[in-house]
């Protein structure tokens, strides 16, 4: 069945390659821009509250995906555009679908496994607590991002917090950042290497969303990560060993924070090992649920 699909943040690496999925489905995707609208797009201005309800009057489902990039270098005027850009443009989408006299059935919105902290060993579902009150900025980014999605939910509107670990994509994102040095053979584990990486491939991430979209049952937070995380030694070991070349040079921590400061604490260095549990329970079979596979897949190797 044909449905109108919303989505924020089209522009970017997950919005683009989900808006031509969804359309080759044979869905009508509208675009969410801050510039004047052209065909198969609508305007908005989350930071001037500024969105015309009558534009999303109708629609079948909204994904949010909009929010300033998290791998930058966190000073104190970019940590402030993280957290507005999320807390403002949710708050402005949740409110407004909420007043809506035909409201979609589903409201999608981003948010990401750095939620749960650095959690070490600790295997963490979407039942696992999160923390309050905690040092982690983006921790409590995050969890103001699902908070703002409540006018929504309450609207009795279908709304799911999608808790995303780190996307495998030789296109963009961590992949694509780390290949270089890994091809010429002069990369190697990160810190003590004993952190756990969340991941999941574009095409999974694609096809859990595709899923969501789907299956009435999902609602709340729902991680998007596959069910083998590896630790970050495992991974470089793997990466290395998929391209033939050695992984013998790691970078100490104390170099990381020294130059990417805060956001190297609570991203590369930071450990959580999640587990999809309400994805796999709604019947999600995993196209690439195994690093080596699934790397094999992205390098074409």
């Amino acid at each position: 069945m044909t449905e109108t699909i919303v989505i924020t943040g089209a522009s970017g690496l997950l919005g683009r390659a989900l808006s031509a999925t969804l359309e080759r489905d044979g869905h009508r995707v509208l675009r969410m821009v801050r510039h004047e609208a052209g065909p198969g797009e609508i305007s908005w201005d989350p930071a001037a509250g500024r969105l015309d309800p009558a534009a999303l009057e109708g629609v079948d489902a909204v994904i949010h995906l909009s929010g300033e990039p998290i791998a930058q270098r966190w000073t104190a005027a970019r940590m402030r555009k993280i957290w507005d850009s999320r807390a403002q443009s949710t708050d402005l989408m949740a409110r407004t679908l909420a007043r809506l006299d035909r409201k979609p059935r589903v409201l999608v919105s981003a948010s990401a496994i750095g939620i749960y902290g650095d959690r070490h060993n600790e295997l963490l579902t979407e039942d696992s607590a999160v923390p309050t009150g905690t040092s982690s900025f983006l921790a409590a980014v995050c969890r103001v991002w699902e908070e703002a999605t409540h006018p929504a939910s309450a609207a009795g509107i279908r709304t799911v917090q999608v808790r995303v670990g780190i996307v495998l994509t030789p296109e963009g994102g961590a992949l694509r950042v780390m290949l270089p040095a890994f091809r010429l053979g002069v990369a190697g584990r990160l810190g003590s290497g004993t952190q756990w990486m969340s991941w999941i491939t574009l095409d999974d991430l694609l096809g859990a969303i595709r899923q969501i979209l789907d299956v009435a049952e999902l609602n709340g937070p729902v991680n998007l990560v596959t069910p083998s995380p590896v630790t970050n030694d495992e991974f470089t070991r793997c990466l290395a060993g998929v391209l033939r070349r050695p992984a013998i040079l790691p970078v100490p921590a104390a170099v990381l924070r020294l130059a990417m400061g805060q956001m190297a604490e609570e991203t590369v260095l930071s450990s959580q090992r999640v587990m999809p549990a309400r994805l796999r329970e709604s019947g999600y079979h995993f196209l690439y649920p195994e690093l080596e596979g699934a790397l094999r897949h992205l390098l074409n190797r």
